[in-house]
């Protein structure tokens, strides 16, 4: 008997003097969608965080002491005694309730100031974006060279003109130049250049919407992102304003609450005045309370609205 038979491939043979080419094997290939790890820019945003946090966790840790545990306790842990309510009840009932008029006081200069230059921003942005005029190069020269010049640099005159037209130790010396944003009708200049077709204008002007509705009614809508980014950027410049609220007012019952805690932390330098640190402190934290809840309401918002016209189609 014969055994099972083996049939055996046969490689191919080459002639001699070629060479036989190497099959690569596939490598592994970038996915777009998971980026490389960089441990360079791992560790600098793991500082960037840190410089960002540590002074708030300084400020709501120092928030809860008395003014003898901030003098006698390390500043990044608590004190023996918790004294977080105590001081939010002082802070508010200090000197007849100031803190709540200096509240007052910065709430209408945001609503008024930042409301108002938010508007003005979005009306300027959507005519410089879509209308043609005589002087347009002009006005966004200007414009450029407004948002280049800092806001430090026009308070002594803003001052003077004031002071000549009676308006200084008014809400108006701070109202109005806070309706003056540069910054935010660039921004909403260059938003709505993007962000509104110039053929669904024209369609709306074909069904017989006039400028007025077609601007409400289909460029308002489309502005959304924009507008509240404007409106973000001025209420933090306005809630934050220091230098000129310094200058043009005098009386304490119009004081922003910038000026408001500054004043209660130079009391300890005069004589006779009381040290109320942990009341600045507390003030301090409660003053940037109403911003962290504004960004986290409208971050959606804030962020499409930093990323729109960022990509040309």
């Amino acid at each position: 008997m014969t055994g099972p038979s083996t049939t055996t491939a046969t490689r191919p043979t080459t002639p001699p003097g070629t060479s036989v080419p190497r099959l690569r094997t596939p490598g592994r290939r970038h996915n777009p969608a998971r980026p490389k790890r960089s441990v360079l820019l791992t560790v600098l945003t793991a500082v960037v965080l840190l410089y960002s946090l540590v002074p708030l966790l300084w400020l709501l840790i120092s928030a809860t002491k008395t003014q003898n545990g901030l003098a006698h306790s390390f500043g990044l842990w608590f004190d023996a005694d918790f004294a977080l309510w105590d001081n939010i009840t002082s802070t508010l009932t200090y000197q007849d309730g100031v803190f709540v008029r200096w509240l007052l006081n910065t709430l209408l200069y945001v609503v008024v100031g930042a409301g108002g230059a938010t508007l003005l921003a979005v009306l300027g942005g959507y005519a410089l974006a879509k209308f043609d005029f005589p002087g347009k190069r002009g006005v966004f020269a200007v414009v450029i060279g407004a948002v280049a010049v800092p806001g430090t640099a026009l308070a002594v005159p803003t001052f003077l003109m004031f002071s000549k037209m009676g308006l200084t130790d008014t809400p108006w010396a701070v109202v109005v130049p806070s309706l003056i944003s540069p910054f935010g009708l660039y921004l909403m200049w260059v938003f709505a250049t993007e962000a509104i077709p110039t053929e669904l204008m024209e369609a709306a002007r074909i069904d017989g919407a006039s400028e007025l509705r077609t601007f409400f009614r289909v460029a308002l809508p489309l502005l959304a992102p924009g507008t509240v980014t404007v409106l973000l950027f001025t209420t933090v410049a306005t809630w934050n304003n220091y230098f000129l609220p310094l200058i043009m007012l005098k009386d304490p019952d119009w004081y922003p609450l910038t000026l408001g805690l500054d004043s209660w932390n130079k009391q300890a330098s005069t004589a006779g005045g009381e040290a109320v640190f942990n009341l600045v402190i507390t003030g301090s934290l409660l003053t940037i309370v109403p911003l962290i809840a504004a960004f986290l309401l409208l971050q959606k918002y804030w962020q499409s609205g930093l990323a729109a016209g960022s990509v040309k189609e």
